[in-house]
This record gives C-alpha cells, sequence and structure tokens, in this order.
C-alpha cells in the first residue's frame, strides 16, 4: 500500500488524499452504529447508543468485524465514506471520534470522504459509514 502525497501539498489531517494498493479488493456496505449481534425486532441491531460519538464506535468495530471475514485489518482500509446527518454535531464529535477512530482502527489514515445527508434508512442512526478495504495476496 502506497498513501499517495503529490509533492509541495499540504499533509492532509487524519485521512489520505490518496492510496494504491494491489490485494483482493473488499467492499463492505454501509454501517450504522447498531450492534448486530443483538437482534432487535424484524432482526435489526439493537441500538445501545444514540450519541454520533457512541454510533461511530460501533459502525466503525462493525467494519473492523466483516473486514476480519475476509482475512483483513484496519490497516487494510484504503476509503471510508462517512455520511452524516448532522454536520455541526459530526464537527463537534470530532475529539471524541479521533480518539474512538484511534481506539478501533489506529493510526491508519485511509482516503476519506464526509456527506451531509437529510435521511438515513435507519431513524435512529446518526451516521452511516461505507468502507473499501484492499486485503494484500
Amino acid at each position: 500500500m502506497k498513501i499517495l502525497q503529490p509533492p509541495g501539498w499540504a499533509k492532509p489531517r487524519g485521512y489520505a488524499n490518496g492510496i494504491a494498493a494491489r490485494g483482493t479488493l473488499v467492499f463492505i456496505g454501509g454501517q450504522v452504529g447498531w450492534d448486530p449481534v443483538a437482534s432487535g425486532a424484524g432482526g435489526a441491531g439493537v441500538w445501545h447508543a444514540h450519541d454520533f460519538a457512541g454510533q461511530t464506535r460501533q459502525a466503525l468495530a462493525n467494519i473492523v468485524a466483516i473486514l476480519a471475514e475476509a482475512g483483513g485489518k484496519p490497516e487494510h482500509l484504503v476509503r471510508l465514506n462517512w455520511y452524516v446527518l448532522d454536520r455541526d454535531e459530526y464537527v463537534a464529535a470530532w475529539p471524541a471520534i479521533g480518539a474512538i477512530y484511534k481506539e478501533v482502527i489506529g493510526r491508519h489514515f485511509p482516503a476519506m470522504s464526509a456527506y451531509g445527508t437529510t435521511a438515513l434508512v435507519e431513524p435512529e442512526a446518526r451516521l452511516e459509514i461505507e468502507a473499501t478495504a484492499v486485503v494484500p495476496d
């Protein structure tokens, strides 16, 4: 895996501008902050957290669990797409998100984008995160 940082560009904080990698591609559908193991009504997961930071922790943990099914680790992530309901809530949670991210993912920062949206399919969700990884062969 090679971090792509054009000469003269300011180094981004908490993400990479780009990554080149070879291996098995793993595409992880949007994960919300529910516990998928604890089954709720209709087979849906159970919400243990209703705040942005708590849901971030669970969504990232869900991504790591799915990635492990492909033999991958957090350092194999190459892209994260964040969908957030409230930009101000997201920005206010940055310090907590940073600590949670380092706890769950570590000090690996893939290419990332964050998008504001008006609704998510799960009404209790504050965010949803898609992931792409490349597991070395």
